[in-house]
């Protein structure tokens, strides 16, 4: 069968799905494209959902208007779900009881807000972020008079609480360690993040164990382990997210910490790719180690590439990580993963912006984590990421001394 017969289905009509379908037709692919997507909604933008989505009115943020979709020729499902994938057949079957019929197959499920292991389930007084169902459901709870209390000190935890002071609400934030981000950001940018909650007058509460959460009509509680309880019109759990990898795993397919993939996207089933916040994936640039990312530019990244591949291109995951997170004025950026560093060097670009940069045994430069307010990092933190991709030694020094152009070390 020629290319331009192949039928490509996309299972998962979030960011990846969405930039896989585009990036296929604007790689000349002229055959069926299938996107399906369990929301009601079409492809939006997730990072919104913390920030912007939780205001009276506002509408999703979408990848694309709707008709974009059927102008590209792109098979749009809405409000369907995949049961089942054959891989020996190649077809998937859908929750409409239809069977698809693919040629190459792209998982893009993306990922589930965790649940705690203990307390009632998820309900009107107990709720998750993921969706923007969700954001309308945090919604009403915001406001003046209200108390919001959130579970975890990590980007979404911390956007909530940004988000919610804003709106006049009071804040208690739990976190289980001993700081805030602990996960991929320095003590030092997460200290100055936790100065800034402290004198918006979020209550901040790190180190502390949660025994218990209880939820009647009109509020819900956190019991710590020391018998404390923080009572609340709502308690939102922001405590990351799980790979969804049933459909994956009861196809068969390979899984470690998300569904396995090669370094092109390509499951352990021929003819079929995974991408996103699904998927693991070897990262060359740190020595092949097994990664999973949620984060945006990453979906699209590898929306992109796995359609890429899917063509024939045969281009290995190249991409360095990237993070950002806005609350209140500030900006926090993150390239590469600072794991394995030995030493950082500090570069202070005037006012409370910084950049820190972690760098390996032999020099080379790992990562570089920054904060400001508004964008007065990014221009260095994307230099900082070419770096990285080039695996560069800059001179620490160098690195340090805001006079010298960060731009002067790509040379």
């Amino acid at each position: 069968m020629t290319l331009d017969k192949q039928t490509v289905v996309i299972i998962g009509a979030g960011e990846c799905g969405a930039r896989a379908a585009f990036a296929l037709r604007e790689n000349g692919h002229t055959g069926k494209v299938v996107l399906i997507g369990a929301e009601p909604l079409h492809p939006y933008e997730r990072p919104p959902l913390s920030k912007a989505g939780l205001a009276d009115g506002a509408e999703p943020v979408y990848v694309a208007p709707r008709q974009r979709f059927a102008e590209q020729d792109i098979d749009l499902k809405t409000a369907v779900s995949v049961t089942g994938i054959d891989c020996a057949a190649r077809q998937v079957a859908l929750s409409t009881d239809e069977q698809v019929a693919y040629d190459a197959l792209l998982i893009a499920t993306g990922a589930t807000a965790r649940r705690l292991p203990f307390g009632p389930k998820p309900g009107k007084r107990i709720l998750t972020l993921r969706t923007f169902e969700d954001a309308l459901n945090i919604r009403p709870h915001l406001g003046e008079g209200r108390h919001l209390a959130i579970i975890g000190g990590g980007f979404i935890g911390l956007e909530l609480a940004a988000t919610a002071r804003k709106s006049g609400a009071r804040v208690t934030l739990v976190e289980g360690l001993p700081r805030v981000l602990s996960r991929g950001v320095p003590a030092s940018i997460a200290s100055a993040i936790a100065a800034r909650h402290s004198a918006e007058g979020v209550d901040l509460r790190c180190g502390v164990s949660i025994a218990e959460l209880e939820e009647t009509g009109k509020e819900a509680t956190i019991v710590l382990t020391d018998g404390t309880r923080i009572v609340a019109n709502l308690i939102i759990v922001g405590v990351g997210a799980a790979p969804n990898v049933a459909l994956a795993e009861s196809a068969g397919l390979a899984i470690d910490n998300g569904i396995a993939v090669d370094d092109r996207l390509r499951t352990s089933a021929a003819g079929v790719s995974a991408a996103g916040d699904c998927c693991s994936f070897p990262l060359a640039l740190y020595g092949s180690r097994r990664v999973r990312l949620e984060a945006w530019r990453n979906a699209q990244d590898q929306g992109t590439l796995a359609a890429r591949n899917i063509l024939g291109h045969d281009q290995p995951i190249s991409a360095v990580p990237w993070f950002w997170s806005d609350q209140y004025d500030l900006t926090l950026q993150v390239a590469g993963l600072a794991e394995g560093a030995a030493t950082h060097v500090t570069r202070r670009l005037g006012g409370n912006a910084f950049i820190e940069f972690h760098m390996a045994q032999d020099g080379r430069l790992l990562a570089a984590s920054g904060i400001s307010e508004g964008n007065a990092v990014a221009r260095d933190i994307r230099i900082a990421e070419m770096l990285i991709a080039r695996r560069a030694r800059p001179d620490p020094e160098k690195l340090s001394d805001p006079d010298i152009r960060m731009k002067s070390l790509l040379n």
